[in-house]
């Protein structure tokens, strides 16, 4: 027998919220690690609207995957595997940060620019695997509607975050690149 679209998506939904918490457990270690050091929080940060949005994005994504129901083997397949690639760069932007890797945005003063492991070949790799995230959750569960949109939407916010981040590295580290 077969789970329900409701017990699907709301299985897909711990799952997500488990690493989520996972991640925030992390993060608030090498936030306290970074505050010690002397890490600057920057001005106009979107962190508490990201706070909310971000689980409250993949809710709205198992809430239509529980009324429309999930989208056959072929979808279900491709987004397990656009979410695990997602949470893999995540994983790997992570690690190459190690204890600069937080939820906000906080600059070590004098710290230069990570650019080992997916920084050597992008600039945010931590964003990309989100909106991977966003994407691949929204293949698993069907969301066809929600999906575009809360990537969209959580797209801004973060465009929003990266150009904050961006003024900060720049101001902190002297670098013009990141502008």
């Amino acid at each position: 027998m077969s789970a329900s679209p409701e017990m699907f998506s709301g299985l897909a939904l711990l799952l997500v919220l488990l690493l989520m918490a996972g991640e925030s457990r992390v993060s608030r270690a090498h936030e306290r690690h970074l505050r010690a050091a002397g890490a600057i929080e920057p001005p106009g940060d979107v962190y508490a609207t990201m706070r909310w949005a971000y689980p409250a994005a993949f809710a709205v994504l198992a809430g239509e995957g529980a009324l429309e129901g999930p989208p056959g083997a072929a979808g279900i397949a491709a987004g397990a595997a656009v979410l695990a690639l997602a949470k893999a760069l995540k994983y790997w932007a992570i690690v190459s940060l190690g204890r600069r890797w937080t939820f906000r945005v906080l600059v070590p003063p004098g710290a230069p620019l990570v650019t080992r492991g997916p920084y050597a070949m992008v600039r945010h790799p931590n964003y990309i695997a989100v909106i991977g995230e966003l994407v691949g959750m929204a293949f698993l569960v069907g969301a066809r509607v929600t999906g575009p949109v809360t990537a969209l939407l959580f797209g801004l916010l973060m465009w929003k975050r990266i150009r904050v981040e961006n003024r900060a590295l720049a101001e902190l580290s002297g670098s013009r690149a990141a502008r």
